[in-house]
């Protein structure tokens, strides 16, 4: 069987006038169809530029990556992105945002919006404008908008960095909650080694530039996961010592 990613000597680099910049270097990963993968390395190591180069947004690159068994050269609806910021429609309401370009007229869409509302949370904030919710709650919208597209893959690119250390921990929780309802191959990039080993089955620990894979972290700890555990802790501790070997001191990373 054949996995859903496969990035094969995947490189990137960009000019600039002191000359070529190298940012990411000959990597290589496949990824099971349901796993979940969280991807954390020193900030300027490629995580993002990684999802991008996944996500079909930038394909001016050395090596190749498959999904599904097929080369990406281009956006696809089958790979939804999360960013940073909710990028939510100011003019929409919350179900109107969801369906975004689909017509909520139509009842198999006016359905599919109110199940994925239930499933985010967000009941009774249907007709909510952005401005009236919360920072998690517009990510839940933002989240819940890539789902209607049943995408095969979800790429979240720190979706929970702005967010309070509570709203944050909730967020982590309600991610969760879907991945295992909906069991949708997530690549998560994060610079919060707790939220790393909280969320994944398998953490992708990268160099500082030109970004390499440096070590891939089994998380083989049950769900839901304690963090206060020895086991957690054990593992929390083996990726930062990873990520302090020839990488940022730990003062900059959050743990």
């Amino acid at each position: 069987m054949k996995p859903l990613i496969e990035l094969n000597a995947v490189g990137k680099s960009f000019f600039s006038p002191d000359g070529i910049i190298q940012v990411l270097d000959k990597l290589d990963l496949l990824v099971e169809a349901g796993e979940f993968i969280s991807i954390i390395g020193p900030s300027g190591c490629g995580k993002s530029t990684l999802l991008r180069i996944v996500a079909g947004l930038d394909v001016d690159i050395d090596g190749e990556v498959l999904v599904d068994g097929l080369k990406v050269t281009k956006p696809s609806k089958s790979r939804g992105y999360i960013f940073q910021e909710h990028r939510l429609f100011p003019w929409m309401t919350v179900q109107e945002n969801i369906a975004a370009d689909f017509p909520l007229k139509n009842p198999q869409v006016r359905a599919k919006v109110k199940e994925l509302i239930s499933l985010v949370k967000l009941e009774g904030f249907e007709q909510a404008y952005p401005k009236q919710l919360s920072g998690g709650m517009s990510q839940r919208v933002a989240i819940a908008r890539s789902l209607l597209r049943n995408p095969k893959l979800l790429l979240l690119d720190e979706p929970f960095g702005a967010l309070d250390a509570f709203t944050r921990s909730h967020m982590q929780e309600a991610l969760l909650d879907i991945w295992e309802q909906n069991r949708t191959t997530m690549l998560f990039v994060t610079h919060d080694i707790d939220e790393a080993v909280f969320l994944a089955s398998r953490v992708v620990i990268l160099d500082p530039r030109p970004g390499r894979i440096r070590e891939i972290v089994p998380v083989a700890l049950p769900y839901p996961r304690d963090r206060t555990s020895e086991a957690f802790q054990s593992l929390r501790t083996r990726v930062l010592r990873s990520l302090e070997h020839k990488g940022e001191p730990e003062e900059a990373w959050s743990i």
